[in-house]
C-alpha cells in the first residue's frame, strides 16, 4: 500500500485528503506543521508527500530542502500561493509537482498517481516510449519513422522522458542541456521545444505530450 505524508496547517484539508487517500486504498499520515513533517517523514518514510509551503513553524520550501537533503520520495506541493515565483522556488528546491489551492481533488489525485507511477524505468521500458505517432528509444537513440535529432534535442528530450508527468523547471532544463551560465537564457527552451514538437508531436500547435507550463518549466505527458 502506497504510504501518503499530508502536510498541512489547514484541519479540514488534512481530513479531506485523509479520507479521499484512504478511500483510494492509500496509507495516510498527517502532520500539521514542518517540524512534525520532517520528524514523521523520517520515521515513517511515506512514498509520498502532499506538502503546504504556508506552515506555521517552518517554510515549506524549507521542509523540501530537509527532506531532499536525505531522500528523494516524490514532493507534490499543494499550496495557496499562486505566484511563479513560488513555484519555481519550490520546483528548484526539489517538489515534483505544484497544484494550487483552491484545488479540484480529482486533479490532485492525478497529479499523485502520476508521481507515484514514476519510478525507475528499466532499460525495456526506455526503448519503447510512445510520443504521439512515433516510439522513441532512449537506449539505441533512435526514433521510428525515421526522425533524425541533434544532440542538445537528445538531452532535452531524455530528461523529460525518463519524468513522464513531471514538471520540470526552466533552471533545471537549462543547467542539465546548457549549464549554469545560461540560466536566463529561456529563449533556448522556447526553440528547443518548438523544434521537439515538429519532429515529434502531430499538431505542433497543439501539443499533447511536450507540455509547456508557462514561467515554471516543461512536463512530458505520456
Amino acid at each position: 500500500m502506497t504510504r501518503v505524508l499530508v502536510v498541512d496547517d489547514e484541519p479540514q484539508i488534512l481530513r479531506a485528503l485523509r479520507i479521499n487517500l484512504a478511500a483510494r486504498h492509500y496509507e495516510v499520515a498527517v502532520a500539521a506543521d514542518g517540524g512534525a513533517a520532517l520528524r514523521q517523514a523520517a520515521e515513517w518514510h511515506p512514498d509520498l508527500v502532499v506538502l503546504d509551503l504556508g506552515l506555521p513553524d517552518i517554510d515549506g520550501v524549507d521542509v523540501i530542502h530537509g527532506l531532499r537533503g536525505w531522500t528523494t520520495v516524490p514532493i507534490v506541493v499543494l499550496s495557496g500561493r499562486a505566484g511563479n515565483q513560488d513555484k519555481v522556488e519550490a520546483l528548484d528546491a526539489g517538489a515534483d509537482d505544484y497544484v494550487t489551492k483552491p484545488f479540484n481533488i480529482d486533479e490532485l489525485l492525478a497529479r499523485i498517481r502520476a508521481v507515484t507511477r514514476r519510478t525507475v524505468a528499466h532499460e525495456s521500458e526506455l526503448a519503447q516510449i510512445p510520443v504521439g505517432e512515433h516510439v522513441v528509444d532512449l537506449i539505441g537513440k533512435t526514433i521510428s519513422g525515421g526522425v533524425r535529432l541533434t544532440p542538445t534535442e537528445w538531452h532535452l528530450l531524455e530528461i523529460l522522458l525518463r519524468n513522464p508527468g513531471k514538471l520540470i523547471s526552466q533552471r533545471q532544463l537549462l543547467t542539465e542541456v546548457w549549464g549554469a551560465k545560461y540560466l536566463k537564457e529561456t529563449h533556448y527552451l522556447r526553440q528547443y521545444m518548438a523544434q521537439l514538437r515538429k519532429k515529434l508531436e502531430p499538431d505542433p500547435s497543439r501539443p499533447v505530450h511536450l507540455l509547456t507550463e508557462p514561467g515554471m518549466g516543461y512536463r512530458f505527458q505520456p
